[in-house]
């Protein structure tokens, strides 16, 4: 197990895998400096909001906690990982400050937006070790352009339960400003499962579960749905349908406003929108946009598997795959190992951030489209 050195570009300069079932691994985990800090958002009472049917807002908010935190942050990259309702991230302690006030703008937005409430935290890994527990964290390329962090050691999850438990809050201060959301969006339609089901998968390892025994029963679920085709993967390899108008408009709008009204936002989309459309219709080149391949490479970079202390996946699968995960844990829970939850559903849904269109490093966040690992987490 590797350190992370203490400089601004750790992250940056660790080794990525390509190979995600080597993430069950501990060993391609490195440990973060003690005065790193960790910050954690999710959506209060997310069930309810699935249940009248906002969803794709849920996400949207979680979504937006990374987008900020990104644009916060630049140039420097960060670790980060979305949860569906929520989502976690780490900085370095000088900017911790800055990673507050984005946390803080993205709540104060979720609230003026949507009436969404979101619990924040922020604690440093000094804090988890004192607790008994670690952060430790990997990279998983993607492409060329891409790469996601994931996490071990207990730390992220633990932060999350102090959050819920109303510890680690971060106060609020006056004025507050509106968050930087730049890049955020939700252009794609849902993409429905092609082979009986969307099933989102949320695998979390028992209190005395060691993690040779965790990364074993993870591993059992990879080898059964890397049997599927692309190993489960919900998305297209040329990439998710465009409608006009798309579906996330209203959406979308909501979060590029700023403090311009909602209808002449949502006007300035649709024509822009418009434009998008023709070009992925017709495949025509503008500039340095290729639809084809920026499509391609969206499937490319969707997030569908990672790990945040447990397993998380949201596949494409049928019937038969599906009984068989379902075995497979039951099974290990009967041994005290793990807790887990399914969530099955009609389609995959995605919400994305874009730093530059022209360029490969589009990252697209993957979830089940009607509770995904909310509802699955809410089985735990």
């Amino acid at each position: 197990m590797a350190h992370l050195p203490d400089t601004s570009d750790a992250f940056e300069g660790m080794v990525a895998t390509t190979d995600f079932v080597h993430l069950c691994n501990p060993a391609h985990y490195s440990t973060l400096p003690d005065e790193w800090v960790l910050g954690v958002a999710d959506v209060v009472n997310s069930t309810a909001e699935i249940a009248v049917g906002r969803y794709k807002t849920v996400n949207m908010v979680g979504a937006a906690v990374i987008s900020a935190q990104i644009n916060a942050a630049q140039p420097l990259r960060i670790p980060y990982v979305f949860g569906g309702d929520g989502a976690g991230f780490v900085v370095r302690p000088e900017h911790r400050h800055t990673a507050e006030a984005a946390l803080r703008a993205v709540r104060n937005w979720a609230d003026q937006e949507f009436g969404i409430k979101l619990r924040i935290a922020t604690v440093t890994v000094s804090q988890i070790r004192h607790a008994g527990h670690d952060l430790r964290v990997a990279r998983l390329k993607a492409s060329d352009g891409v790469d996601y962090a994931m996490f071990s050691g207990g730390g992220l999850a633990w932060a999350e339960a102090e959050m819920k438990a109303g510890r680690f809050k971060i106060p609020d201060v006056d004025p507050i400003t509106p968050p930087d959301l730049t890049g955020l969006s939700c252009r794609w339609s849902n993409i429905a499962a092609q082979n009986g089901m969307v099933l989102s998968l949320v695998v979390k390892p028992s209190k005395t579960t060691s993690e040779a025994d965790f990364a074993k029963v993870a591993q059992d679920v990879l080898a059964v749905s890397d049997r599927l085709n692309r190993s489960g993967h919900p998305v297209p390899p040329q990439g998710p349908a465009f409608r006009f108008p798309p579906d996330g408009l209203t959406l979308e709008a909501h979060v590029s406003r700023k403090t311009r009204p909602l209808w002449w936002q949502s006007a300035k989309l649709l024509f822009s929108n418009a434009l998008i459309w023709g070009l992925f219709m017709s495949g025509m080149r503008l500039g340095n946009f290729e639809p084809r391949h920026y499509r391609e490479m969206t499937a490319r970079n969707a997030d569908y598997r990672k790990f945040d202390d447990g397993l998380k996946m949201t596949i494409d699968c049928d019937l038969a795959t599906r009984d068989e995960i379902k075995a497979l844990l039951a099974q290990a829970r009967a041994k005290g190992l793990v807790h887990y939850g399914l969530h099955e559903q009609d389609e995959a849904m995605m919400t994305c951030f874009v730093p530059a269109a022209t360029e490969d490093s589009h990252v697209h966040f993957v979830d089940g489209a009607s509770g995904g690992y909310a509802s699955a987490a809410a089985q735990i």
